[in-house]
């Protein structure tokens, strides 16, 4: 008997449920923090001990935002342009109200800075000394405050003027700029392969080039060594109104205030409680998401890479565990794995599951962005002890080589699939959401190409492994945004790396995902 020929059909993904306070649940973030507060809230409502450095101004700047955000923030108000409502935006309620938390700015740790050292640092001719001596600048009071203050800090809070910004990012060119001598010249660099693959010492004494010169990235990994979270805040999204142009308006464009608090409130919550603000509800019990990270060293002789994995529960919450840096990019530009690095990052990623549940996860699901090789497949499944299906899933994005278009104002419904056979699927985890009443993008959204690879017991539906995906894209806890467009899985892969790679970086194992967002 024959039997037809599979047909390609387009099916939807219902919009994944998230779990909050009292066991309520919405699809919304803001909307379940507004109404049932976070899933775990604090047990009182105790001022946060916040650690916070900046120049004077950026102090004050901050106090008047955090008492800013402990009150309601409306939306603005309606532009005469705007034909419908924007249900994209919310008001806020408060710090107190949707979050449980209180910034009272007499308990700050605060630490001032003065400008002129901060200007003379960034000067500096060679890039590399000018962004280690700003970072420095900061850390140093921390490392201050680490050894000479009994007071716990819960989040520690950067306040970066301007300049900062502008002259400590990896491509800065600092045109323009007197620049001042210091210990090396502009173009002097050191290697960048010796301290992360041995225990080598550069014969200078100096580590300043183990580091790429970004503030941001330095700060993340430094602060990895000393276990502290942190959050990086520019003056001009604390107070726009004090930098304008010469035609009086302000010199950065943002969001609207109450967007603005919002996203901050959550990545404040993340970052000082022991649970994330919300979960995905109904996540089927027993499962483990890992999300592989590759990164290439730079300016590395051999192109070495250094791999992680993150992993995340079904609580949300994630931790990020570091592999071994080696060969892993092939002359195809994939990053595969020998048999032994990736046993053996499977395996740390297995005993912390077991550590935290008492048992190993029934599922395992290993989303990576190219497929495996069999080496890999063979190494991470003799990894895994007979009770855990692992499942291999790669998620691509495409850049436009499948476009679905839909009869109206805006484009197809997020979650819209289109199953090509039982292994591959495309996902339009983008697109318009009727609860917010918009798409979130600049044109029309491209599908994420989802191919289940491999299963150790047994293969996933398609329809299963679509649902966890679209429900990974909503526990970003950095912002309080209605969803990302890939799986957290994916979506912080290459931040994560980019740290990773840092020189000051390269004793952190195991450390929990907030410290790297």
């Amino acid at each position: 008997m024959e039997f037809p020929e599979p047909k390609i059909f387009a099916t939807h993904v219902d919009e994944p449920l998230l779990e909050f306070g009292f066991r309520q649940k919405t699809d919304h973030p803001k909307d379940g923090l507004h109404l049932y507060g976070p899933r775990i809230a604090p047990a009182s409502p105790t001022p946060l001990r916040v650690g916070v450095i900046g120049t004077s101004e950026g102090l004050a700047m901050f106090r008047d935002w955090a008492a800013l955000i402990m009150r309601p923030i409306p939306i603005p108000p309606r532009r005469p342009r705007d034909k419908e409502e924007r249900l994209h935006l919310s008001a806020f309620p408060g710090l107190r109200e949707a979050f449980g938390l209180v910034l009272d700015p007499s308990s700050f740790s605060e630490y001032a800075l003065e400008a002129s050292v901060l200007d003379t640092a960034t000067r500096l001719v060679n890039h590399h000394e000018a962004v280690s001596a700003a970072v420095d600048v900061y850390i140093d009071k921390v490392r201050h405050h680490a050894s000479n203050e009994e007071g716990v800090i819960d989040v520690w809070l950067f306040v970066l003027p301007e300049f900062v910004f502008d002259r400590c990012r990896r491509q800065s060119m600092r045109r323009g700029l007197p620049l001042e001598k210091g210990s090396f010249g502009r173009k002097q660099a050191q290697r960048f392969d010796a301290p992360l693959l041995a225990d080598v010492i550069d014969t200078r004494g100096e580590a300043i080039f183990d580091d790429i010169p970004d503030f941001h990235r330095q700060v993340k990994a430094k602060l990895l060594g000393l276990n502290y979270t942190s959050q990086m805040v520019r003056e001009t999204t604390l107070a726009p109104e004090k930098f304008l142009n010469k035609a009086g308006y302000p010199t950065r464009r943002t969001q609207d205030l109450a967007t603005m608090a919002w996203n901050f409130a959550t990545g404040l919550f993340y970052k000082t409680q022991a649970d994330p603000p919300w979960k995905i509800a109904e996540m089927r019990p027993g499962v483990c998401y890992v999300g592989l990270v590759f990164k290439v060293l730079p300016d590395h002789k051999q192109h070495h890479a250094c791999c992680a994995a993150q992993m995340f529960l079904s609580e949300g919450d994630g931790l990020v565990f570091r592999g071994a840096n080696g060969p892993w990019q092939t002359e195809r530009r994939e990053f595969h794995l020998s048999a032994l690095a990736a046993k053996n990052l499977l395996s740390m990623v297995l005993a912390t599951y077991k550590e935290k549940h008492g048992h190993y996860p029934a599922e395992l699901f290993i989303h990576g962005r190219t497929k495996f090789s069999r080496e890999e497949w063979d190494a991470f499944c003799a990894a895994a002890p007979a009770e855990t299906n692992v499942v291999a899933v790669r998620i691509k994005s495409t850049t436009g080589d499948v476009k679905l278009f839909r009869d109206g104002d805006y484009p197809c419904l997020r979650g819209t699939a289109l199953m090509i056979d039982d292994r591959n699927a495309y996902l339009w985890s983008s697109g318009f959401a009727p609860r917010i009443g918009t798409y979130i993008g600049p044109e029309t959204p491209n599908p994420l190409h989802v191919t289940i690879l491999n299963g150790s017991r047994e293969l996933p539906k398609m329809q299963t492994v679509l649902e966890d995906i679209l429900a990974l894209t909503k526990i970003n806890y950095n912002s309080c945004n209605y969803n990302d467009g890939r799986p957290v899985t994916i979506q912080f892969a290459d931040k994560v790396g980019d740290i990773l790679i840092m020189g000051s970086a390269k004793d952190a194992e195991r450390q929990p995902f907030k410290f790297y967002i």
